[in-house]
């Protein structure tokens, strides 16, 4: 994209990086794993895809080796998912910046379905309903709906009677659904939720695909599972994707196999770390929607990942004194103002006139391993010199925007 021109976005941000250092344990695996000289099989070898079924089990989501397949993460695997079903693609807006890329690559259709005033990641039954015929209408063909009860950007988690009303629509309509899980272990408050997977509530038509950059494993390591439904629909799709990953050539590094495998088997040092990453990202999305509510944006409360989904309409004056009318200009301001990516709300299928951002935590944790390992150990994270003066910071952005707006408000 050339910046001037302020063009279509090809290609979103990546998956938010929890900022901290590898976990040495895991680190310790790779190490292991490094002198291995064969290539990993496509689809991942017995022990990994052992373990993801175990991960699954453990949540509530039998699993069989031959309905799972692993992938370098999770776009290879929506590519390989979107060219075995065909037909059109339907997703919420906003949703995760990989998930539409990878259909326009094939030159599918991608429909934005609206999501309910309580959670992103899920489309209004409504809305589905109206878009689905609506497509069919238009001489489309709507095969695929992309969702996630755990949501990036919105960090939102979907109550269960919302997504039950949304998966009773989909089902209706014939639609097989993708359930991006990559989230779902990143809650911030785990034991005051219910979060049900669509593959729960419609196991026969929903695949569930996991990005291990969520809870387990560094970004720059690239692993994902897919776990596919029961049945023929499972199993002629878990052989159809095995086909596209095969000419791909898309196949996990040995060593991140091992390393992946390991962490899904949930030892005592991942868990430990996972908490402790989740505790911390959850203090500094708290601390981060305070700042930006008490500025007059608004942002619905974080509830997993590590990222809040913000909206500046209210501000919508102050920012056009500087110049910012859409939300790729916002992107540029804010990502110069506050020294750290905000991606605009249009790289997330949002409207580009709408001035919304995804702020990300952990870029707020330090700029060194030291640094970022103390913010892990701490008690008392948010006090720590670092993290203080990047909260104080962004603190002073939006307080400014806050003013500007209040300032130039016409008077009544």
């Amino acid at each position: 994209m050339v910046p001037e021109s302020h063009g279509p976005v090809r290609y979103g941000p990546p998956l938010p990086g929890d900022g901290l250092p590898v976990l040495p344990e895991l680190s310790a695996v790779l190490a292991a794993a490094a002198a291995r000289a064969e290539s990993e099989p496509v689809g991942g070898g017995g022990a990994l895809i052992d373990a993801a079924c175990g991960h699954w089990d453990r949540r509530g989501l039998p699993a069989v080796p031959d309905r799972v397949v692993a992938a370098p993460g999770a776009p290879a695997l929506l590519l390989a998912l979107t060219a075995a079903l065909g037909g059109d693609v339907l997703v919420p807006r906003p949703c995760a910046a990989w998930w539409a890329p990878y259909a326009r690559l094939l030159g599918r259709p991608v429909f934005h379905v609206a999501t309910p005033a309580e959670c992103g990641g899920v489309p209004d039954p409504y809305a589905l309903l109206e878009t689905v015929r609506r497509v069919r209408a238009e001489g489309g063909d709507p095969r695929l709906l992309v969702l996630s009860v755990a949501d990036d950007p919105t960090a939102t988690v979907a109550p269960p009677e919302v997504l039950h009303e949304t998966v009773e629509a989909a089902a209706g309509e014939g639609l097989h659904l993708v359930s991006d899980e990559t989230w779902r272990d990143t809650r911030h408050a785990p034991h005051d939720s219910v979060l049900l997977s669509p593959a729960e509530m419609l196991p026969e038509r929903v695949t569930v695909v996991t990005d291990l950059a969520g809870a387990l494993l560094p970004p720059g390591w690239p692993a994902a599972v897919a776990r596919f439904p029961p049945g023929d629909v499972g199993e002629g799709l878990h052989a159809r994707v095995l086909d596209v990953l095969t000419a791909l050539g898309a196949r996990v590094a040995g060593p991140v196999a091992a390393a992946a495998g390991y962490a899904l088997t949930e030892p005592e040092p991942v868990t430990a770390r996972r908490a402790a990453a989740v505790r911390l990202h959850a203090r500094m999305a708290a601390a981060l929607h305070t700042t930006v509510v008490d500025a007059g944006a608004v942002a619905r409360p974080p509830q997993a990942g590590r990222h809040l989904y913000v909206d500046l309409g209210p501000l919508r004056t102050a920012l056009g004194a500087h110049g910012v009318g859409d939300a790729q200009d916002l992107e540029d301001f804010l990502t110069a103002r506050l020294g750290m990516p905000a991606p605009g709300g249009h790289r997330f299928g949002d409207d580009l006139g709408a001035p919304r951002v995804r702020l990300s935590t952990g870029d707020l944790l330090g700029g060194t391993d030291e640094e970022r390992a103390e913010c892990l150990d701490s008690p008392a994270p948010l006090e720590l010199p670092h993290v203080h003066r990047a909260l104080i910071h962004v603190k002073s952005v939006f307080d400014d925007l806050r003013d500007d707006a209040q300032r130039w408000e016409s008077p009544r």
